[in-house]
Order: structure tokens, then C-alpha cells, then sequence
């Protein structure tokens, strides 16, 4: 993790790629998705083969926090043909790219948040809440400071408004809330041990099933200076 962060300093980037922040994550035990960097069309096409179809396509850049809004993100790719298509427009929108991120398609069942941020005062923190197109509108969020014990965390998930997501719902099983405590504890732990990560934004972690995946994350790093 400390090799990941340092190697992205030494670049003077202002923050990890979706690639590499989902990667960092994933490394202090946060479940993402199966994913592929492809550097070319024939990786693109082969990585998506080998994961399976529906699969999503990112342009992946430490320069584009904003995806969706650059046209770096397309959904329910549903065949080779398509998928081969996607990259000529991934490569096309203009934004100089890491590679192509390829990942599947997860049907997700419900959208929360988790984030990590620094106080001046306190040391880092720990935000969850309601996640996905709602977070803005509804800023159902609710914040520790870490470390996060797991009483804190288990606090933290009965705090939001919309608790009652986290049960049974529309025929969906519960939300496995152990597996998202220790999620929270570990992006709280990640802030102790790393001062060089200023953020995290990991939007939506989804279920699907009684799984949770972080299907997006940024890593953003503070400042050299």
C-alpha cells in the first residue's frame, strides 16, 4: 500500500486513479469488484471476455475524478462488438488515460457511501451514509473519528435516516452489517497509518446479494508542499 502511495507521489499526482485507489482499498480489506487495466484494444476485449459479459468500460485517469461528466464511464456492455466500439470512444473523449478500467456489471440491490477526511484539529474521520445520485440531495451522512472501535462503527450504521435499507428489503436479504463494519474501520485505519492520503471517497459501495463491493473510489493525496 505504502509502495502504491509513494510511487504516486513521486509521479506529483494529486490523486490515485480509480485503478489504483480501488486497488489501495482493496489492500486494507475493502472487497472491489474483479477489475483489469487494459492498455490496449486486445487486453480491453480479452480482460471482458474473461470476466464475462455485461461488463462495464472506464477511461481510467489520475486526472478525471469527474468520469461520468467526461463520458469515461459506460454501463452494460453487452458483447464484444460493443465493447470494441466503447474503447474507440473511451480512447476518443479527449482525456489522457491510464488505460481502459473493465469491470463487470454488478446489479447492485442498494447504494451507501464511505469516506475518509482529515479535521485540522481531530486527525482523520470516517463518513457513511445514503450513497449513489441521492447522497447530495438527501445528506443522510453521519461521522467518527478515527480509530473506530466496533461499537463506533455499528453507532454509525444505525445513525442514518435510512437505516432501514440496511434490512430486509423488496425481497433483498439484509445488509451483512459485520462485513460493513469492518469496512469503515478499515478506511478509518488507512487515515492513521497513511498521512499522506488526505481523502477518500468510495461512491456508491453497493450490495448485491449479501455481498459489498466498492464499485468506485478516489484516493485523493495531499500536497507536497
Amino acid at each position: 500500500m505504502k509502495e502504491l502511495i509513494q510511487k504516486a507521489m513521486e509521479k506529483k499526482q494529486k490523486a490515485l486513479s480509480e485503478y489504483e485507489s480501488k486497488l489501495l482499498i482493496q489492500k486494507a480489506g475493502v472487497p472491489v469488484p474483479s477489475q483489469g487495466l487494459a492498455k490496449s484494444r486486445k487486453e480491453a476485449l480479452q480482460m471482458a471476455g474473461e470476466i464475462g459479459y455485461p461488463v462495464v468500460m472506464k477511461g481510467c485517469s489520475d486526472q478525471a475524478t469527474h468520469k461520468t461528466e467526461m463520458g469515461l464511464v459506460k454501463l452494460n456492455i453487452a458483447n464484444e462488438e460493443e465493447a470494441d466500439r466503447v474503447y474507440d470512444e473511451l480512447v476518443a473523449a479527449g482525456v489522457p488515460l491510464d488505460g481502459v478500467l473493465v469491470m463487470p456489471m454488478v446489479k447492485a440491490d442498494r447504494e451507501f457511501a464511505v469516506g475518509l477526511g482529515r479535521d485540522p484539529q481531530f486527525g482523520p474521520y470516517v463518513m457513511f451514509g445514503l450513497g449513489g445520485v441521492l447522497m447530495e440531495a438527501l445528506d443522510d451522512v453521519v461521522f467518527r473519528i478515527a480509530p473506530l472501535t466496533r461499537f463506533d462503527a455499528g453507532e454509525m450504521i444505525e445513525e442514518i435516516r435510512s437505516k432501514k435499507l440496511l434490512g430486509e428489503f423488496r425481497g433483498k436479504p439484509a445488509v451483512d452489517k459485520r462485513a460493513l463494519e469492518d469496512i469503515l474501520i478499515s478506511i478509518g485505519q488507512i487515515g492513521l497509518d497513511h498521512d499522506e492520503v488526505a481523502e477518500i471517497d468510495i461512491n456508491p459501495l453497493v450490495t448485491e446479494g449479501t455481498n459489498l463491493f466498492a464499485l468506485d473510489a478516489l484516493v485523493v493525496l495531499k500536497s507536497a508542499d
